[in-house]
């Protein structure tokens, strides 16, 4: 009896320090360290920190050990009889390995403290990764730094095979160094937005150059908006997934976009994933794109085909397209066409799940706010958790005033009533163009504006041109989507998602970045100067483009009301028509 009750003292001992009420421990017995769900409350711990407790925990250490990491002793101790079973052993068969961080915090007198020491003991080994094969150039840069320079080196260095999907381009030293890849018998091949126009210039424009030095073009009934190329991939072997190269996100090839706009350009090595996926996106294209016809004697090129089942999936990437929303047919007047599919939104979806699954914060660089659905999403998740850090940097052509919004709102509503009960009509009304930077701050969400000009005109904006979200600090989404209906159903478009400790160091320029470009301005100290200025400079006139600032709603409503206010010719037909050509304003 005596016996049975000192091993029970003992058991009682391990598991809840029953015996040691009287002792000071910086945790309550049950109190919790991260929410219910292993899920950090509030806290800056990475999922890879917390992942990283739970093995190391797993790893045997002894409760003096656990101690030595700086562990409180009740918590220490738990910890270990936890794991180790009845037997107080570790390495037996009734161990009790923990599943999850949440199962950790569920130990007795394991609570925020804890949490936090264990945390701090892991932290010199946690999310290391050095990203090996994946980096990223931030525009605005020098060309000689920039991803156009970038994009040469890749290309003087293929061996095999390029494959280009672009927008926009017109870097000569990009398509010197695409004659020397021919030159060296490299097989090109380039789908261009631009290709379409060019049929109807008597020199061919850039889609004609390029079939001159041998490189084939095609071109699709739909807006063409990727900017990514793909070098030595599986396009005539899968083996090459392993090896191949990817360019991909928001710069197109041309000047503006490396030494003016914000862009970025992540460059992939060997992801066999991303290979695949965007070498399937980009054979789809050209099976279903059209001929430029420029040289009839480029060979014609081919590839193999990519299936679902040759594509291993590795948890921390994927990749998505605006394609999977269109069907294809030939027709036989105009030949391939892409046809779009009503009801489908694959691009804008994984923005909503993405979105929807933050627990600590979401930020987006972006052009454009003319999502609905992303929109939707990000108001619903600032209401579900107000705590939730959003932040949402966009250019400044996406301001609107309460008047103007209120416009929209009123033609949305009559053009539902117009619709009827038709549910396209009714779709047709709710995914046409929309302006929601308003409603998006009245509703309490942090929105910042790279505001450069009081009337946006191409000639002369520095545009915030990125297209990117980073949720979570651990999820990095990018591409060429931008995010409004248009880019995705009238557009091919695409996002590639990296994520985890593997990527931690490129996600991490994402978010300095993004820091950086919230507060352009503020150090300088440059919209009190300006208002100042405007309201009462005593020159003759005042700049209405400017040096960038990243103004919320509110300051840029008082800059234009000063402009306005001091400008009397601001809105004349003039000035309107022309606003490349007015840059000052006289008083």
């Amino acid at each position: 009896m005596r016996r049975f009750a000192i091993r029970a003292l003992l058991l009682c001992l391990a598991l809840t320090g029953c015996a040691m009420e009287g002792a000071e421990s910086p945790d309550g017995i049950d109190e919790v360290g991260v929410v219910s769900g292993g899920k950090a409350d509030g806290s800056d711990y990475l999922p890879c920190e917390l992942d990283a407790v739970v093995d190391r925990l797993n790893a045997g250490a002894t409760a003096d050990e656990i101690r030595g990491w700086g562990v409180h002793s009740r918590a220490a101790t738990n910890l270990a009889a936890h794991r180790d079973g009845a037997d107080g052993l570790f390495g037996t068969e009734d161990d009790d390995l923990f599943a999850d961080i949440r199962e950790v915090d569920d130990v007795s007198w394991v609570g925020p403290v804890a949490i936090r020491q264990l945390v701090e003991a892991v932290r010199g080994e946690a999310c290391v990764e050095t990203t090996e094969g994946v980096d990223v150039i931030m525009s605005p840069q020098e060309w000689s730094d920039s991803h156009l320079a970038r994009m040469v080196e890749r290309i003087d260095g293929a061996e095999r095979s390029i494959d280009i999907a672009m927008y926009s381009f017109s870097d000569r030293s990009i398509l010197d160094a695409l004659q020397r890849a021919v030159q060296r018998g490299v097989e090109v091949r380039f789908v261009f937005q631009t290709a379409s126009d060019d049929r109807s210039v008597a020199s061919g424009g850039m889609s004609g150059q390029l079939e001159d030095l041998g490189i084939e073009v095609r071109w699709i009934n739909k807006i063409m908006h990727h900017k990514y190329a793909i070098f030595d991939g599986p396009r005539s072997d899968l083996a090459y997934a392993a090896t191949g190269s990817l360019a991909t996100g928001s710069g197109n090839w041309s000047n503006s976009a490396g030494t003016r706009y914000d862009e970025n350009t992540l460059f992939i090595d060997g992801n066999a994933e991303l290979n695949l996926r965007y070498q399937r996106e980009f054979n789809h294209l050209w099976d279903n794109g059209r001929p430029f016809v420029w040289n009839e004697d480029i060979a014609p090129i081919g590839h193999v085909e990519i299936t679902d089942a040759d594509i291993v999936d590795d948890p921390d990437v994927d990749a998505v397209f605006t394609s999977a929303n269109f069907t294809t047919s030939d027709s036989t007047r105009y030949g391939p066409t892409f046809s779009v599919e009503r009801g489908s939104n694959a691009v804008a979806d994984t923005w909503v799940r993405l979105i929807m699954g933050a627990r600590r914060s979401i930020r987006i660089a972006s052009g454009h706010l003319r999502s609905r659905p992303v929109v939707e999403a990000l108001l619903a998740a600032h209401a579900a958790n107000p705590d939730l850090d959003i932040r949402i940097y966009l250019d400044g052509q996406e301001y609107v005033s309460e008047y103007s919004h209120d416009l929209q709102v009123s033609d949305l509503e009559q053009c539902l009533v117009d619709a009827g009960d038709s549910v396209a009509r009714q779709e047709d009304c709710t995914d046409r163009g929309f302006l929601f930077s308003y409603q998006v701050h009245q509703a309490g969400v942090p929105l910042r504006f790279k505001y450069y000009a009081y009337r946006w005109d191409y000639t002369y904006a520095p545009q915030m041109h990125n297209k990117y979200m980073i949720v979570d600090d651990e999820v990095l989404l990018t591409g060429s989507y931008n995010l409004s209906d248009n880019a995705e159903h009238a557009t091919m478009e695409n996002d590639v998602i990296l994520s985890g400790a593997r990527f931690r160091a490129v996600i991490d320029q994402y978010i300095d970045a993004f820091d950086t470009m919230w507060v352009t301005g503020e150090e300088d100290g440059l919209y009190d100067a300006l208002v100042s200025e405007v309201v009462d400079g005593t020159g003759s006139t005042f700049p209405i483009v400017f040096d960038a600032m990243a103004l919320d709603w509110d300051q840029v409503t008082v800059l234009k009301g000063a402009i306005r206010d001091h400008c009397p010719d601001i809105n004349s037909a003039d000035f309107r028509a022309n606003p490349g050509a007015h840059r000052y304003c006289a008083r």
